[in-house]
């Protein structure tokens, strides 16, 4: 997450422009469609990947080896791959006929037209939220996390969604990213509790000074949580007394998605 004043992005003055998210989205895009080959086929060649994404076999292999790594994929008979353990034993549910960016994005839109601050989506990634889609705010001094950024679930509204209602995991040990970061256990798990309660989540200058914000979650047909909406912005425009009421109004928003 970075706040920007229009010229600069980030906290220690790197231009917008220069960030690589580009370039991560794009890796993100090619790994999601080697999993969507496995999903349709019962072994996978590095050829046949390198042929489909139309890049050499060298990426095709890292691509494979890495969602092997992390029990996507597993090795088959002779150099193919095929689905791994944490797909196999799990069972896979029918695609939307819209992806998530393209069903949330009208949430999005009216959530930015109500509050003018920035918005975003979010999905859970091992023990960080994955920023799917966002729209900046217009004001000059604004909140900037393009899509593709990664932050920890502990202390943002987002994360927090994760935790509490979709059975992410808590740290081993809460960091202090600000004098306001939750680091005590059983306060943290109270604040869970009352995110459980409420339906939503705020985030108090907790992962970045200067910087609040407030989530609720996405829920599919079975009620089970696939992604995040979020509001964030500077704290001299969202005020501390204020921030119940965006928790609301995200909510609100959130609760006319329809998934699918």
């Amino acid at each position: 997450m970075t706040i920007t004043d229009g010229a600069r992005s980030d906290q220690d003055g790197t231009d917008a422009r220069k960030e690589p998210a580009g370039s991560n989205l794009k890796t993100l895009a090619k790994g999601l469609k080697v999993l969507d080959l496995l999903l349709s086929s019962k072994a996978l060649r590095t050829s046949d990947v390198a042929t489909i994404l139309g890049t050499d076999k060298g990426s095709a292999s890292r691509l494979l080896q890495t969602l092997a790594q992390a029990g996507y994929a597993q090795q088959a008979e002779g150099r193919s791959f095929s689905l791994g353990p944490k797909l196999v034993r799990r069972p896979i549910p029918s695609r939307p006929r819209r992806s998530l960016r393209e069903r949330a994005r009208p949430i999005l839109e009216r959530l930015s037209q109500r509050t003018s601050e920035a918005v975003h989506v979010s999905i859970p990634a091992d023990e960080n939220v994955l920023y799917v889609d966002a729209i900046d705010s217009s004001f000059p001094l604004r909140v900037h996390n393009p899509p593709g950024t990664l932050g920890p679930l502990e202390c943002t509204a987002m994360g927090r969604i994760f935790i509490a209602l979709a059975h992410a995991p808590i740290p081993d040990q809460l960091k202090a990213y600000t004098e306001k970061t939750i680091v005590d256990p059983v306060q943290f798990k109270a604040e869970l509790q009352r995110i459980v309660e409420q339906g939503y989540a705020l985030q108090d200058e907790e992962y970045l000074v200067d910087i609040r914000g407030a989530s609720a979650p996405l829920y599919d047909e079975t009620r089970a949580v696939i992604a995040a909406i979020g509001v964030s912005g500077p704290a001299s425009r969202l005020r501390q007394g204020d921030l119940h009421d965006l928790g609301k109004l995200v909510r609100e928003e959130a609760n006319l998605f329809k998934p699918d």
